[in-house]
């Protein structure tokens, strides 16, 4: 295993939609995406972050309390969205320092193949469904901060562009 490089926007990988995984095996990348993860520090990592270009992503939404609930989450989809939305902060490895205020449903249910070759749907809330939510979104070439109204977006890329 090893710690991976991560991408920093403006890199135009983070705006690319990723190649399905299929029966690839990706399990050495998996393993370095979670070292990886877990080094930065963060709580999701999508393979478009660390420049594979395939529809992976992995997340610990427990760690940092002190649980560890690892998930790993090949060509997944967001197969059913809540009404209900729910906004509060994001921030992205691939954007150190920099906080938005996101709304997104507060609730999904998404199907996914876990690294064990199982298919998996499960319905995910609270910060585990805006984690799930973040970083698919990086699989469709999506940054968090095309959620934001163009004023917010424009003065958070400016504020990121000071920063960098």
């Amino acid at each position: 295993m090893s710690v991976l490089p991560i991408l920093q926007w403006p890199d135009p990988r983070l705006n690319t939609r990723c190649d399905p995984v299929g029966t690839d095996d990706i399990s050495a990348l998996i393993a370095d995406m979670f070292e990886t993860m877990y080094a930065a520090p963060g709580r999701g990592l999508a393979g478009p972050q660390v420049g594979a270009m395939l529809r992976v992503f992995v997340m610990d939404v427990g760690w940092k309390d002190g649980e560890k609930t690892p998930m790993a989450c090949i060509d997944p989809e967001v197969t059913w969205r809540s009404e209900e939305m729910a906004t509060g902060p994001e921030g992205c490895l691939s954007m150190p320092g920099v906080l938005a205020q996101v709304t997104r449903p507060a609730e999904i249910r998404l199907a996914y193949t876990d690294q064990g070759g199982v298919l998996r749907e499960d319905h995910l809330t609270g910060f585990a469904a805006i984690c799930a939510q973040h970083e698919f979104d990086h699989l469709n070439g999506t940054m968090h901060f095309a959620h934001l109204p163009e004023t917010e977006r424009d003065r958070l890329l400016a504020d990121y562009g000071a920063l960098s």
